[in-house]
């Protein structure tokens, strides 16, 4: 009896050995953790408007290359609207904001919440007249300024009378572009006969420049601070019936029709595209502990029919 207890417990352990040999080569060795994919909000001025539409698809683009997550949210061209969107990408807690700003100064207050937040900020286009920002892209609004200026004295001849359509009031890209406008026909003999804020909007481009045609009976070019206003400023010049020349800024996909057509004498033409896809890759930069310049330029040019 003792010899065949003896024979069912050894019985027992073998079997219990072999079961423990199986779950052990079931189980596999744990992985280790993947890298986590990175979020980066985007608090952009406004989606209506081409030029930042296309600025989100070269957000989008890079993004998705990078394996990374973008949330756009659209702040309407509305300083309030863009504070509320930048507390929500912070209770989000995405990992860095990209902000193209409405206006440069009021855009202040939401860096600042970032920054206590602890999230880094990158500002596109626009810059930020306070708090701590990493890295600003954007062309040199004020070198296309001076492009744009410097054709216009170039057709005129150094001298006539012209219009300049301002962009939202505050905004950096607007005081730069009229800055550079300004440096490059102060030498000569042009003269502004009238300058007003149309937001950067085809529709107030359009009823502001037919305000001004009519208080101002000498009129030989334009030079709207976008592309927008200048399509609209183009629509009341050839329903007055006058020749004047217009020239704009962004090299919008309708600009530059216009441009090729005749319509339009020049737009300076920025990448808007790769200005949001150089926010979202000096973002993973920065996010993966790489140091970033503090001013990234992109390229400008005149686009003309010739």
């Amino acid at each position: 009896m003792k010899k065949l207890l003896s024979l069912v417990v050894a019985s027992i352990m073998i079997m219990s050995l072999f079961v423990g040999c199986a779950n052990t080569q079931e189980q596999p060795a744990p992985e280790k953790p993947a890298e986590e994919a990175k979020t980066i909000g985007l608090a952009i001025s406004t989606l209506n408007n081409p030029f930042f539409v296309d600025l989100e698809a070269g957000a989008k683009a890079k993004a998705q290359e990078l394996g990374a997550t973008l949330v756009t949210l659209d702040s309407q061209d509305d300083s309030a609207t863009e504070m509320s969107n930048v507390e929500d990408l912070i209770n989000q807690g995405v990992d860095l904001i990209l902000i193209n700003p409405t206006d440069s100064d009021a855009v202040k207050s939401a860096v600042e919440a970032a920054n206590k937040a602890g999230i880094p900020v990158i500002t596109l286009d626009r810059s930020a007249n306070g708090g701590e920002v990493v890295s600003h892209i954007a062309s040199d609004n004020v070198a296309g300024g001076k492009l744009a200026g410097g054709y216009i004295v170039e057709l005129l001849g150094g001298k006539g009378n012209v219009v300049e359509l301002e962009g939202v009031p505050g905004a950096s890209a607007a005081r730069e572009r009229g800055e550079g406008f300004n440096a490059a026909i102060a030498e000569s003999d042009i003269e502004v006969v009238a300058k007003q804020t149309a937001n950067f909007d085809r529709a107030e481009g359009l009823t502001v420049m037919e305000n001004i045609l009519q208080a101002q009976p000498e009129i030989d070019a334009i030079f709207a601070h976008n592309d927008e206003m200048a399509l609209g400023a183009l629509e009341a010049i050839k329903a007055s019936g006058r020749e004047i020349i217009v020239v704009g800024f962004d090299a919008t996909d309708d600009a530059k029709a216009a441009v090729e057509s005749g319509e339009m004498a020049a737009t300076v033409e920025q990448l808007p595209k790769e200005i949001g896809s150089l926010g979202v890759d000096t973002a993973i930069k920065l996010l993966n502990g790489e140091s970033v310049e503090k001013s990234i330029p992109v390229a400008l040019q005149l686009v003309t029919q010739k």
